[in-house]
């Protein structure tokens, strides 16, 4: 029986293992191998101009906005998990939230774009009935393309993301632990301090990489709201379509390599973190 079953496991993962090396690896060797070899010799000067000028400024643009919207949608996220834990009235509002959260965290690109544009854009609902109320968000300094524009968007999927993700750890904190905490004669914040947070470390940190990652690769809903972004994805979009001189082709490869290089990075804390998180959840 034992046989059997493994050679089914790997009848069907040779499938997915063909299409993610054909798809996957091979294209990321192949751009490594371009990346390093600008003008046919092996060399660093592409992987060097990649983080100069104007690219770093998208990479720094990217980073910033990656670690805001995670941080701020991490948080949110995190205490929206935690208010529906005990919640047990109005029973609709949990399930609500789980299907909102579930559809949400997938909506990006353009139709999100544009539903914002829709709501707050210059000429937006949101925004129409704010100026009747003598409230202009336009004069505020406030707009869709700019950099908290772009946070306020990317927090609508990455909120729900982070709610998707804590609710296992959330859920898996026991009330046993708080009842022998207080036995043992702990207040709720020594718990919380001591017991609660420490567990919920991991997987809060690997939720921020996740939604750090989700954020950094965004390309559509960037590119509907300010084409112009000093953004990496807009960045890689404008080489890849041939905007650059002759011999400068190899620049959108060593682009593209940091990119897929701190995502990679990204990656793998989280499958750390997830372990470290599986340990104690099955304890």
């Amino acid at each position: 029986m034992r046989r059997r079953f493994d050679t089914a496991t790997v009848i069907v993962a040779v499938p997915f293992l063909a299409f993610v090396g054909l798809f996957l690896f091979v294209p990321t060797i192949g751009l490594a191998i371009k990346a390093f070899t600008p003008g046919g010799s092996f060399g660093f000067s592409a992987m060097q101009r990649a983080l100069e000028g104007t690219y770093r400024t998208a990479f720094i643009n990217s980073l910033a906005l990656a670690a805001t919207s995670a941080i701020l949608g991490g948080v949110i996220g995190l205490l929206l998990a935690l208010s529906l834990r005990s919640l047990r009235r109005p029973k609709w509002l949990r399930s609500t939230t789980d299907s909102w959260s579930a559809v949400a965290a997938q909506l990006g690109g353009i139709p999100l774009a544009f539903a914002f544009i829709a709501a707050i854009g210059t000429q937006g609902i949101i925004t129409k009935l704010l100026n009747q109320i003598g409230f202009d968000i336009t004069d505020s300094g406030f707009s869709l393309s700019e950099f908290w524009g772009l946070v306020v968007v990317y927090l609508y999927f990455q909120i729900p993301l982070m709610f998707l993700v804590m609710m296992p750890a959330v859920g898996g904190l026991k009330n046993t632990w708080s009842e022998a905490a207080s036995i043992m004669g702990a207040s709720s914040g020594r718990y919380w301090r001591s017991v609660a947070l420490p567990l919920l470390v991991p997987s809060f940190l690997g939720g921020l990489l996740l939604l750090f990652v989700n954020s950094f690769a965004a390309y559509a809903t960037a590119y509907v709201l300010n084409p112009g972004a000093q953004l990496v994805p807009l960045q890689i979009r404008f080489l890849l379509q041939g905007n650059v001189i002759t011999g400068e082709q190899d620049l959108a490869y060593a682009i593209v390599l940091w990119t897929i290089s701190l995502l990679l990075a990204s990656l793998l804390l989280i499958a750390i973190l997830q372990r470290r998180t599986a340990k104690w959840a099955s304890a």
